[in-house]
């Protein structure tokens, strides 16, 4: 017998025994077993079991259908919603009950902005809205718009009365409702933000200017309508509580809202919140000749003021002395509104002369101008366009007075570093002699607006002749940075000789030259009833007062 003896060596470090391997192998082995033991069932039980996962899945659907939208948890919910704009919130919220009571979570409408016909229809809408939100929304601007109820449709006058008596009858009975369905509206506005302290824009527009332009006449239909004042006198109230009871307020802008805003008013106002306030418009052309809605003296409070807009006759040299104290943070923005009535009701001889305005641009380089003059005549506009001002944007509007081609001349000259916005209206109504402002020139003036002013970005033009020669060389000169040419239809002219032309379209030969110097397309307005910046001039100078100012 042969005995073999095996005589162990040494091992390096960390090797294993062969007993040692073979445990480790049959270890490995057995998993392995284990493993391929254990797939089999977990596939039988997945797919191998007829019937098993549409079970399952006839399960997970259920639970789907139960946990569904109703059951989720509101902080998703207004998760959700906010990333949709308010009106797929609106219909969001039609999905069942749970949703419709996070529609108006306050985070959700920190920013309510509302257009309102001036008509019945609206009110029941604009309280339930009010109601939900009036209490937290932190930014409110409301529209108020008295539109169609002068002209056609509508009862009113009795059956056996016609012609011209009928006719006022039967506007009389629209106006008076209208001024009974705004006083009731604007009541809705102020009763539900009365207690809201964190208020931080609050704005306020209504478009009753035919009334205001007529104040004989809206005193007449307001004494109908309220005859002993009190539904007046309960929205100064609430406004000033308003004003009161704010803690927040940086936005306070009230435009051509019929007796809303008193010269007491701004008194309301705490001086801590006063001093912390941005923007100040306060806007109203009924309030009587020897009054104002700012004086100097309130103006001080304001030292935080960015951009103001108010009455031109009610912007002193003293406001102007105010706004350049050391105290006060640079004005950056005014905008100033030239109306007719004021003029002749107040006086320009306490206007700012030429070295306040140097003084304002020396505080601010920023600092710039937007007036709007309606039916100013030529000499009030030569006292009021002092060299000095940093004049931005210009708009004309007249029913009676024409503005003169010496004026756009001056314009052009004064401002040629700083206009970007030229508007120029006239609503006559004879149509067939448009006034003519390169009449006795060798240039047009308006040519020579385009020429001089190379800021020069919006140049809008009804009422005034503007020969299509003279058009394609001002879309020529500003070219692309021209990003608003709005000429309507019936003011551009031809001369005798492009008419005469057989073998060119005057018509289509325009198109095409303005386009090419605009580099863009062109066409004439046909419509003028589509441009609110011809039919509503109150609604355009607030809408752009209040861009000119955001835009800080």
């Amino acid at each position: 017998m042969l005995l073999f003896l095996s005589v162990p060596q040494p091992r390096p470090p960390g090797a294993r025994t062969r007993a040692g391997a073979a445990r480790v192998g049959r270890g490995r082995r057995q998993r392995l077993r284990g493993r391929r033991q254990r797939r089999p069932g977990l596939l039988r039980a997945l797919r191998g079991r007829p019937g098993a996962g549409s079970r399952r899945r006839g399960r997970m659907a259920l639970c789907g259908q139960a946990a569904g939208a109703a059951s989720l948890p509101s902080e998703l919910i207004v998760h959700i919603f906010s990333f949709l704009s308010a009106p797929d919130r609106l219909r969001a919220s039609a999905s069942c009950s749970h949703w419709r009571e996070c529609l108006f979570y306050p985070a959700l409408w920190p920013q309510l902005r509302i257009s309102l016909r001036v008509s019945p229809a609206e009110q029941p809408r604009l309280e339930f809205l009010m109601r939900k939100c009036g209490w937290f929304v932190r930014e409110l601007g409301v529209e108020f718009t008295a539109e169609n109820y002068t002209g056609g449709g509508g009862g009113g006058a009795d059956a056996g009365v016609g012609g011209e008596e009928g006719e006022a009858l039967q506007l009389s009975a629209r106006w008076l409702e209208v001024l009974r369905t705004y006083l009731e509206l604007v009541l809705c506005v102020l009763v539900s933000i009365r207690n809201n302290r964190n208020l931080q824009k609050f704005s306020l527009f209504g478009d009753i200017s035919v009334l205001q332009q007529q104040g004989t006449l809206s005193n007449t239909y307001l004494s109908k309508v309220d005859p002993d004042g009190k539904k007046v006198k309960q929205i100064q109230q609430l406004f000033e509580e308003i004003l009161s009871n704010s803690r927040q307020l940086k936005w306070l802008s009230c435009g051509f809202m019929l007796d809303t805003v008193t010269p007491a008013s701004l008194s309301s106002l705490a001086t801590s919140v006063a001093s912390s306030v941005e923007h100040l418009s306060l806007l109203d052309n009924s309030v009587p000749g020897n009054s104002t809605l700012v004086t100097a003296v309130e103006l001080e409070r304001f030292v935080n003021l960015r951009s103001l807009a108010l009455d031109f006759c009610d912007f002193t040299a003293e406001m102007a002395r105010v706004l350049t104290d050391s105290n006060h943070v640079p004005l950056q923005r005014l905008s100033l509104l030239v109306h007719n009535v004021s003029v002749m009701h107040k006086t320009l001889e306490h206007m700012p002369n030429d070295e306040h305005w140097k003084a304002l641009s020396r505080k601010s380089t920023s600092f710039r101008v937007y007036i709007m003059a309606f039916d100013i005549r030529g000499e009030d506009m030569l006292k009021i366009l002092k060299p000095s001002i940093p004049l931005e944007r210009i708009h004309f509007d007249s029913y009676i007075t024409c503005v003169s081609g010496a004026i756009v001349d001056l314009i052009s000259r004064q401002y040629d570093k700083f206009l970007t916005h030229f508007i120029l209206m006239n609503d006559v109504i004879d149509t067939s002699g448009f006034p003519d402002l390169s009449d006795n020139r060798n240039e047009d003036p308006l040519v020579l607006l385009a020429w001089r002013c190379t800021k020069l970005s919006l140049l809008a033009v009804h009422g005034y002749t503007v020969w299509a020669h003279n058009l394609i060389a001002i879309a020529r000169l500003r070219g692309p940075d021209l990003k608003v040419l709005e000429v309507t239809e019936e003011s551009i002219d031809f001369d005798q000789g492009e008419l005469a032309d057989q073998d060119v379209d005057p018509v289509h030969n325009l198109i095409e030259q303005v386009s090419l110097g605009l580099s863009q397309p062109w066409h004439a307005v046909m419509d003028i009833e589509s441009l609110s910046v011809f039919t509503e001039p109150n609604r355009h100078f607030y809408r752009e007062m209040q861009s000119f100012s955001e835009d800080i």
